[in-house]
């Protein structure tokens, strides 16, 4: 009896290399998105840790700036519920406390803060965007 020796496969790597490419064009979409309404973008992955923030967009608003906090989700298609319903709760304290690491270093007098998702979806033929405001509220929980 012969045994077949299994070589790894590269499929893993290969999904995963695919996914990243995914992720940074809707980050670029999204980026665009933001700057076509107005937003400046001040960071592009703010890294605290492990931990990052896709977006940190920010505007003029009365006396002082708006901050928004964006996490991009981009997917293939709208199926499974979209990219939008993939920022549970965990991600939410995730992005909560890398704001605070934020604001902790860059905040200035008047600024105000939200937490945006931007769902990108890149179909075959048309690229979809969906951007929710004030997605959530910061957490006072670490």
């Amino acid at each position: 009896m012969v045994l077949a020796r299994l070589e790894p496969s590269n499929n893993f790597a290969d999904m995963t290399k695919a996914r990243q490419t995914m992720g940074l064009q809707g980050e670029l979409v999204a980026a665009k998105w933001l700057t076509v309404h107005g937003w400046e973008i001040a960071e592009r992955r703010f890294r605290n840790g492990r931990r990052d923030i896709d977006l940190v967009a920010t505007r003029r608003e009365g006396d002082g700036r708006a901050v928004a906090f964006v996490e991009v989700k981009t997917r293939a298609s709208a199926d499974f519920g979209g990219p939008v319903s993939a920022v549970n709760w965990r991600k939410q304290r995730e992005l909560c406390r890398s704001a605070k690491v934020w604001m902790s270093r860059f905040q200035k007098p008047g600024d105000i803060f939200r937490f945006d998702v931007i769902g990108v979806i890149l179909g075959p033929e048309k690229v979809r965007v969906q951007h929710v405001e004030n997605a959530f509220l910061i957490q006072n929980k670490n």
